[in-house]
């Protein structure tokens, strides 16, 4: 490849350069081939910030007080939470589980839930629990399934699967279940035994 010496002016003085002969075409795939490149990651970049994939935000041992008129009416707690406001539908997942107690207004805990897994979707107040789902009330009755779901609107929880409850003297099963929410008034929609049991006091 031939060179040429070129002169070029500087303040101070003038500098000469052995400049390669390089055909201006080349020089121009070569430009090109690096701003694509360069757009190519800027793109990467971008499609990895935008991505709906990403959470909003993450909180490790999360608790959370629900009160109305300045009383506590809930109770949450979570080892993980994470905020997905990108999405169509904007969620919070609780991928590690989550236990949620309801109050009196003297501050009995008056029911609970816990869960393996749950989500609580904002646009309709709804909270979806899976996983070894299992709600208790005030007097002990104990619901067992691995669906449920509470509707916050409405006031009320339900699920459409086999469900469990276990009371101090007999054990319901069937599919499908309905209650308000302080588990205090349920029914199971279609009952498939009663295990009646002695409790020897």
């Amino acid at each position: 490849m031939k060179a040429t010496l070129k002169t070029y002016r500087l303040r101070g003085g003038t500098a000469n350069l052995l400049v390669p002969n390089i055909p201006f075409a080349l020089v121009f795939v070569l430009c090109s081939l690096l701003f694509t490149s360069c757009e190519n990651e800027i793109a990467k970049i971008k499609t990895l910030t935008s991505s709906e994939e990403l959470p909003s935000i993450t909180a490790n041992g999360y608790e959370m007080l629900f009160s109305d008129s300045t009383v506590i009416r809930f109770k949450m707690h979570t080892p993980e939470l994470i905020r997905h406001d990108a999405e169509k539908e904007p969620y919070t997942e609780f991928p590690k589980g989550v236990k949620i107690e309801k109050y009196d207004a003297n501050m009995n805990i008056v029911s609970s839930i816990t869960a393996e897994y749950a989500k609580n979707f904002d646009s309709d107040q709804r909270w979806e629990a899976k996983n070894n789902v299992i709600a208790v009330n005030l007097k002990g009755d104990t619901l067992k399934t691995e669906f449920l779901v509470w509707d916050t609107k409405k006031e009320k929880i339900f699920s459409d699967q086999f469900v469990k409850i276990i009371r101090k003297d007999q054990i319901i099963t069937g599919i499908g279940f309905e209650s308000n929410q302080d588990f205090s008034k349920y029914e199971i929609k279609n009952p498939k035994g009663h295990l009646y049991v002695t409790v020897n006091k």
